[in-house]
């Protein structure tokens, strides 16, 4: 019966990496070419190019990672705090991003090349960060206050 319920449990989280990599997917594609449209098109400079795409990328991310790749019913209870948690993760991508992309763009390397760059990292890096702690299983129970 255990080891049933190990392979059921294998079988989810390979499944889950699966669609958080799909849905990863769809964040950069849609960051990626709105990125290219402001930089290249519309010629904005790199940095507000770089965080209109990443907060347009950051609703398609949120939106698919929160409601598809990590529903959970229990998050219900928690929107809150699962909205503040990814915030806060989002905004260190940001400079964590934006300090990538414009390094490899002053060594030579497109901001296009510098996104993929990125974006590979970010794949691992956000993986743990969405899994463990904005969108975990279980949260915490608060602790009580005794009076």
């Amino acid at each position: 019966m255990k080891h049933k319920r190990l392979k059921k449990r294998q079988r989810f989280e390979l499944k889950q990496l699966i669609d958080y990599l799909i849905s990863g997917g769809a964040y950069f594609v849609t960051g990626y070419i709105a990125f290219f449209v402001l930089y290249q098109v519309l010629h904005w400079n790199l940095f507000w190019s770089k965080i209109t795409a990443d907060v347009i990328g950051w609703v398609v991310n949120y939106l698919l990672q929160r409601y598809w790749v990590f529903d959970n019913a229990k998050l219900d209870k928690h929107k809150v705090q699962v909205t503040d948690r990814y915030i806060i993760i989002t905004l260190v991508d940001f400079g964590l991003d934006y300090l990538i992309v414009w390094y490899l763009k002053s060594i030579g390397l497109t901001p296009y090349l510098g996104q993929f760059v990125s974006a590979g990292f970010f794949t691992f890096w956000n993986y743990f960060w969405y899994r463990w702690w904005v969108f975990p299983e279980q949260y915490p129970r608060k602790k009580r206050k005794h009076a």
